[in-house]
């Protein structure tokens, strides 16, 4: 059997830490013709909206870099695609430098206020209801997607600063035509569409709610990338736009504790990248609060089996992905929260010895939920209670110097907090802690609220290449607790079973965790559906919030992209 290693790599070129496992992993078998995709090029943007996808090849256009085409195209889509991320919220990214073949991840993650504390979602003892918590001023963490990208583009960007908000600005100013999926969030029925803010947006002056197809216009948006675009994330952690978010953060009810002095403290973080081996290939994540490396795990589970020899319309190809990926879930939920608070045993996860045993747990039939292992270096952790609902974005973009970012970004829940300042709406990020901090013997969770703590998350961009160090494939989505079952499906069906991008994304999403069974089956090869249910895997929902996949990988004919069919993205390149 393969014997799965990792290493964190920012600081090293792959090919040198490679050396170490190169003898240890099995070839797969032959690879099959790549299909053509209509979105081919040496440069490429993937993103959730054809706006932001445009966006970002302008910058490319111009001479920029991967990093200034993503801060394009995350202000586009912090307007256009208000739903899932924006200037107000989080993000992590995982980025490939080309010319010394190194990989970086960059937390943008948001943090908790210094007032916070671990009983904040409690109410006389229990957890307070979602909707009264997710729309509460106690919900909004510190914003850090935008400190992330400055951080990221001083490092690795080519144009000025200043000239990579245009798009997004014009767009506010003169307006956007509302896409059918954020009519369908303006119209739902979710707390955060309800709040006065949002309905003030979302109204227009005959007083009916915006549809598909009319423009919207945001012209405070448009006066804040002007501040971002000249002062940088200091226009958001200090100054007028932070008054104004410690302001509406103050409000009721439930009102939260962020002050000015939070805001300016703010951080984000560079760092060695979460690498393993997969077969002959090398995935590269962020390191924690990112679950990143659970992702990883369930890679190294899967290399224990035959997956690779089967494919999507073999039964026993899906059952083995489903214990992969409840093993995972397992460790994933008691262990993971952010290291600067609790260690994170994420060798101890990816030890060779460790993952050997857990894959033997995957037996024939899907048994009761499997436990948490105890891998080397985990500490007594209460059971985890994080809620976790979807929201969030995904996009890839790879420049004509082959540098690459894989970026996953969120306000967390849809349309954050519903609470707006400056043309955005604030995250709710804090609501992806644990609810219940710790057991009645006072053990706490890993991913208990702390002051200053950047919570958990399943956002996990990931970044594939080959032993050399060259660039394979970056793939990525949104979904809430469902992104490591939707990365997961996407990597296998396009390393071991040879997909193109878009036949990957269109598999069927199966999202197994504890004795949950979630799919379409639709999108099953005829009988599997049955198969699986004789294993004991029957399918109750959809599992929540859908897949958002984009990706990229290279290919003889060069980049090829993808964007998920579930949403409005595209892939385009040049």
């Amino acid at each position: 059997m393969p014997v799965f290693h990792f290493q964190r790599f920012a600081a090293l070129p792959l090919a040198f830490a490679l050396a170490a496992c190169a003898t240890t992993q099995t070839a797969p078998p032959p690879p099959a013709p790549p299909k053509a995709s209509a979105a081919t090029g040496e440069v490429m943007v993937a993103a959730a909206n054809p706006l932001a996808v445009e966006a970002g090849l302008n910058v490319l256009r111009k001479g920029g870099s991967a990093v200034d085409a993503a801060a394009a195209v995350q202000a586009v889509l912090g307007l256009v695609e208000p739903q899932s991320s924006g200037l107000g919220g989080g993000a992590f990214m995982t980025y490939y430098d080309a010319a010394t073949k190194k990989v970086v991840a960059y937390n943008g993650r948001e943090t908790a206020p210094a007032g916070a504390t671990p009983d904040m979602f409690l109410q006389d003892g229990k957890p307070l209801s979602f909707p009264a918590a997710v729309t509460s001023g106690k919900a909004t963490g510190v914003p850090g997607a935008v400190a992330m990208l400055a951080m990221a583009q001083a490092q690795h960007g080519k144009l000025a600063w200043k000239d990579l908000f245009g798009d997004a600005e014009r767009l506010a100013d003169e307006g956007f035509v509302v896409s059918p999926r954020l009519a369908g969030m303006i119209a739902g029925p979710f707390p955060q569409s309800q709040t006065p803010d949002a309905k003030a947006y979302f109204t227009k002056p005959d007083g009916q709610r915006y549809q598909a197809g009319d423009v919207l216009k945001n012209p405070a948006y448009a006066a804040s990338l002007r501040k971002i675009a000249a002062e940088g994330p200091k226009a958001i952690l200090e100054g007028a736009l932070a008054e104004a978010i410690v302001a509406k953060v103050a409000q009721g009810p439930l009102p939260g504790t962020m002050s000015l002095a939070d805001l300016k403290a703010y951080r984000p973080k560079a760092g060695d990248a979460v690498c393993g081996p997969y077969r002959i290939y090398v995935v590269c994540v962020p390191d924690a609060p990112s679950s990143g490396a659970a992702l990883l795990e369930a890679l190294g589970i899967l290399a224990n089996t035959d997956i690779a020899e089967r494919g999507p319309a073999d039964p026993q190809a899906w059952f083995l992905f489903t214990q992969a990926s409840r093993l995972m879930y397992a460790d994933r939920d008691r262990y993971f929260g952010d290291p600067d608070f609790t260690p994170v045993p994420i060798e101890g996860l990816l030890d060779p010895a460790y993952v050997a045993q857990r894959a033997k747990l995957i037996g024939e039939v899907a048994g009761p939920a499997p436990a948490p292992g105890t891998p080397r270096g985990a500490g007594a952790l209460a059971p985890d209670a994080t809620k976790e609902p979807g929201g969030t974005s995904h996009f890839v973009v790879v420049d004509a110097q082959g540098n690459v970012v894989s970026m996953t970004t969120t306000v967390e829940s849809i349309f954050g907090t519903g609470r707006m300042v400056g043309g955005f709406f604030l995250n709710n990020q804090l609501t992806d802690f644990s609810w219940s901090p710790q057991n009645a013997d006072g053990t706490q969770a890993a991913n208990a609220v702390a002051p200053g703590k950047r919570p958990r998350s399943s956002m996990a961009p990931a970044i594939v290449l080959d032993r050399e160090g060259k660039f394979v494939a970056a793939i990525g989505s949104p979904g809430g607790n469902s992104i490591l079952a939707y990365n997961l499906k996407a990597l296998v069906a396009i390393l071991d079973w040879k997909m193109s991008v878009e036949d990957a994304f269109k598999l069927p999403n199966l999202v197994a965790r504890g004795d949950s069974f979630a799919s379409e089956p639709d999108r099953y090869a005829p009988g599997v559906v049955d198969a699986l249910a004789a294993k004991g895997i029957v399918f109750k929902g959809s599992g929540g919030e859908g897949s958002g996949l984009h990706g990229v990988k290279l290919t003889p004919q060069g980049l090829q992209g993808g964007a998920d069919d579930r949403r409005e993205g595209v892939a385009k390149g040049f």
